[in-house]
């Protein structure tokens, strides 16, 4: 594969993802997946999807999983529904991750990732048993030759880095999401990700403008389109070039309700990474 191909987010059956024939009119190569509703969690849905992506000349990089009951209404809802985080919901959204990365493995697919969800403060009893119970997925995943990739955003890149050194399993890496750092108000995203580099192993390209001074990390930002915000896309990827980073570019953009603006959006996108590919590999 070409250094930095460009993706798209899609779904089987679910999630905010572009649908594949956007992808596939827009001569997209690769795709991250959000993993498709339990009942198609098979091996006749996987033969059905992969043989669609055939057809496309669209391979599979990661497939990512989510779970009913998550809500980014706000950035306190977020705090309490999303990911691994909710303890009431922990164990069975860990069962649930493992039948995601089960459906993976049908996909031929070797990543799965997902939002851990906000990493509650190191010593916390709460934070002990989160590290055991992604352990115990990451074993699982582990098993099925796959790595996991954690989402950034909710978290700043010193904690994720605590986080990871804590869990301490050699299979468990970043998505960097460089929009989330600018939705949430986490830090800024070319210094979280010099920071984190060396576990990056995929990437959301996303865009996204920050919220009003005081409101930073107490209410959103906006996503925007790609160019349109406070990421900066040319320092964006020349610093993913200083860290050796070779993957896919994988656009996302989430108004799967205005899917003529999505299009229209995810065009721009890819002409703008296009451009920027030019200018930078030459």
């Amino acid at each position: 594969m070409e250094m930095w191909p460009i993706g798209v987010f899609t779904s089987v059956d679910a999630g905010l993802g572009v649908h594949l024939d956007v992808a596939q009119e827009l001569h997209i190569p690769t795709v991250q997946i959000h993993a498709p509703h339990q009942q198609t969690r098979n091996k006749a849905a996987a033969d059905a999807f992969l043989k669609k992506c055939s057809a496309a000349g669209i391979q599979v990089t990661c497939v990512f999983g989510g779970f009913e009951g998550e809500s980014y209404a706000d950035i306190p809802t977020t705090a309490r529904t999303v990911g691994l985080v909710p303890e009431s919901t922990r164990a069975a959204r860990i069962a649930e991750m493992k039948e995601i990365s089960d459906f993976a493995k049908l996909l031929g697919c070797d990543t799965v990732g997902l939002h851990v969800g906000f990493v509650p403060e190191r010593n916390s009893p709460s934070y002990k048993s989160l590290l055991e119970g992604t352990r115990d997925l990451l074993d699982h995943v582990a098993a099925n030759g796959q790595k996991l990739h954690l989402e950034t955003g909710q978290e700043t890149a010193d904690h994720l880095l605590e986080f990871i050194h804590d869990v301490a399993r050699p299979n468990l890496y970043i998505n960097f999401d460089p929009a989330n750092m600018i939705l949430y108000g986490t830090g800024n995203p070319i210094e979280a990700l010099q920071k984190v580099g060396r576990y990056v192993k995929s990437v959301h390209c996303k865009d996204a403008k920050w919220a009003p001074g005081a409101e930073r990390g107490k209410s959103w930002g906006t996503e925007v389109a790609l160019g349109d915000g406070d990421v900066g896309f040319e320092t964006y990827l020349r610093t993913l070039k200083d860290l050796g980073y070779t993957g896919p570019l994988t656009i996302e953009r989430e108004i799967a309700h205005d899917r003529e603006r999505q299009k229209a959006d995810i065009g721009q996108a890819v002409r703008l990474l296009t451009d920027l590919k030019k200018k930078i590999l030459g």
